[in-house]
């Protein structure tokens, strides 16, 4: 199959759940438990995502030599929903030394003196990388919006705790994004979501498991109590950041397979896009490679 019927392919099955306009957007319309109407056995899957995984590779080495674009895939979803898992499988082709991950867990004294954004600046990918939120600065309109007692730590000034406080947040966000992409970042955010039931059937193998007893955190179970909060609160943060260049995909994430298959697709198709080459090299390189073959010969 041609490279660019495979990617016509590829875009088939991603546009479904790519959002670039927040307008009218409700998450209620994704279903977590879709396929797409793709019924695949587990080898057959996996042979997929081994062909996705070499293909990204394949970009990966030359966006790192060409050293122009950097790449940040962020990573948002409730307990149990395979953030993990996910980027463990499909960024597993991928050189190390041109991948950055970074999971974000409670901020420190530290960042608590610094605005929201401070501590997330600070591990942006570097031109030719590729920059891996596990959760993100958007933990500041989700977690911190669930749980307003949370922000009180954060010690900002009275004045600037208002009602507006998350749509100002989630303005300034989607500003940032804008920014990002005008210096050569691109910007994918998955959103994997999975159902109350999916999550409670994961938190019971967690449970029914001894070698995913580490896993397991009675917390997560405290967090189900306010699932209707966070489903907003994932709804508002779409609406509010969803764009062209700064995309996100609603993925359906009960069916693990698929959720792999998806990210590993939506990523391919926009490093594809990005037309990527080695670099060449003008004359007086060429000179200077023709040179060293010269010096290495007359040595042998």
């Amino acid at each position: 199959m041609a490279r660019r019927e495979i990617l016509d392919r590829i875009q088939k099955y991603v546009d479904p759940f790519r959002i670039t306009k927040g307008k009218g957007f409700r998450l209620k319309g994704f279903d977590p438990r879709d396929t797409c109407g793709l019924q695949l056995g587990k080898g057959e899957a996996a042979e997929l995502l081994t062909r996705g995984t070499q293909w990204l590779a394949e970009e990966q080495d030359m966006l790192y030599a060409q050293d122009r674009w950097s790449l940040l895939l962020m990573f948002q979803a409730m307990d149990a929903a395979g953030k993990d898992g996910t980027i463990k499988h499909v960024m597993s082709g991928v050189n190390p030394q041109g991948c950055q991950v970074f999971s974000f867990k409670q901020p420190s004294r530290e960042d608590l003196d610094h605005d929201f954004m401070w501590r997330h600046v600070k591990c942006l990918p570097e031109r030719g990388r590729i920059g891996i939120f596990n959760r993100s600065y958007y933990e500041e309109v989700l977690v911190v919006r669930v749980h307003p007692d949370i922000l009180k730590r954060q010690r900002l000034p009275p004045g600037k705790v208002s009602k507006r406080i998350w749509n100002e947040r989630l303005a300034d966000i989607a500003q940032f994004e804008d920014y990002l992409t005008r210096q050569g970042t691109i910007i994918l955010k998955f959103f994997l979501h999975v159902s109350r039931e999916e999550q409670k059937k994961r938190f019971m193998d967690r449970l029914d498991k001894p070698t995913k007893h580490w896993k397991f955190s009675a917390a997560d179970v405290h967090e189900r109590e306010f699932w209707g909060d966070y489903m907003h609160a994932f709804e508002d943060a779409i609406k509010a950041t969803a764009s062209k260049h700064a995309p996100w995909f609603v993925v359906p994430a009960d069916n693990k397979w698929f959720t792999r298959l998806l990210v590993a697709a939506a990523i391919v198709e926009a490093v594809e896009k990005l037309d990527l080459t080695y670099p060449t090299i003008d004359a007086a390189k060429k000179k200077e490679l023709a040179a060293a073959r010269a010096a290495l010969t007359r040595k042998a």
